[in-house]
């Protein structure tokens, strides 16, 4: 998969799309499993045809352009989102930064000037609701319409279904709200997780027993708070177990959201290191405390339980 960073970067892919591609549009937060139905119609059609896949994304996405104030919290920043795409057979995903110049086109020159000119769109696939173009004027029947026009033909998706539920972004972000982790992975075929660099912390966990690695989210807001038992890929040979808090830290007076995790029977250092942080129990919500003392006894106590859960 190789990333387009914006349109005026396609000419550095115009051999590549010569021919015409296979294109999917959407914000595909989460990457759940009503987004994958959606690239595995991308990819198959592609290899049918013979012809590149390619996602096209927008940054920031739109209604955090619009209405930033409404806007969701973020299921994935946009390095998780590039990385889900990395493990697909998707070939290119193009990000186009949302501006205002972009937000102003009409639905018939997004078709004219990004699909046919741009990319050089043969099929599109996109979702049962999918709207586009300056006050969303652009939907499926517009796109089937200009499609005959201009020699691409195109396919929407059906909503996806899990035990009778539409699978949606919002859904996710209300089952992690709970937390309930076990109705997320079913809707996102995986177990939700954060992925990051380690940086250097406060180093407060060390002066108490439980030093921690450190991920900055790269998030105003997190989707999910509390404290859980987790498993950190990236820095063996296997996941390795731990107990994680995700939140603000309040007992220490932190402002931004911070992922502190506590790695059971590990010494190395591992700053710099990209891993994953994989949600596996829920143990409880992120509490303020009266002193550090009390937040060490109930460290020492989330700890013990998060063992219980690996039966270490």
């Amino acid at each position: 998969m190789q990333l387009i960073r914006g349109l005026h970067n396609l000419n550095l892919f115009q051999d590549s799309l010569a021919n015409g591609c296979v294109l999917t549009i959407g914000n595909f937060d989460g990457v759940h499993l009503g987004h994958q139905q959606v690239l595995d119609a991308v990819t198959a059609e592609a290899k049918t045809r013979g012809l590149p896949s390619v996602v096209m994304l927008f940054e920031p996405l739109p209604i955090e352009f619009f209405a930033p104030e409404e806007a969701p919290v973020r299921l994935m920043n946009f390095r998780e989102k590039i990385s889900a795409f990395q493990q697909t057979e998707i070939d290119y995903v193009l990000c186009i930064r949302f501006e205002s110049r972009f937000a102003a086109l009409t639905a018939e020159q997004f078709v004219k000037q990004i699909l046919v000119d741009g990319l050089n769109v043969k099929h599109l696939v996109v979702g049962d609701d999918f709207h586009f173009g300056k006050q969303r004027m652009g939907d499926f029947a517009y796109l089937q319409r200009q499609g005959l026009e201009s020699g691409f033909t195109v396919t929407d998706m059906p909503t996806y279904h899990v035990d009778g539920e539409r699978v949606s972004s919002t859904r996710v972000r209300a089952a992690l709200a709970k937390p309930d982790l076990e109705r997320a992975q079913a809707l996102l075929g995986k177990p939700f997780k954060f992925s990051g660099r380690v940086i250097h912390g406060q180093k407060l966990g060390r002066t108490i027993g439980f030093p921690t690695l450190n991920l900055n989210p790269k998030r105003l807001q997190m989707p999910v708070q509390g404290v859980f038992a987790v498993t950190v890929d990236g820095i063996a040979d296997k996941p390795w177990p731990g107990v994680a808090n995700l939140g603000i830290r309040p007992t220490v007076n932190g402002h931004r959201p911070s992922i502190e995790v506590h790695l059971f029977d590990w010494t190395e250092e591992i700053y710099g290191r990209h891993v994953d942080v994989t949600l596996q129990y829920y143990i409880r919500p992120e509490l303020k405390f009266e002193s550090i003392e009390a937040l060490t006894e109930q460290i020492r106590l989330d700890a013990q339980e998060a063992k219980q859960y690996f039966t270490i």
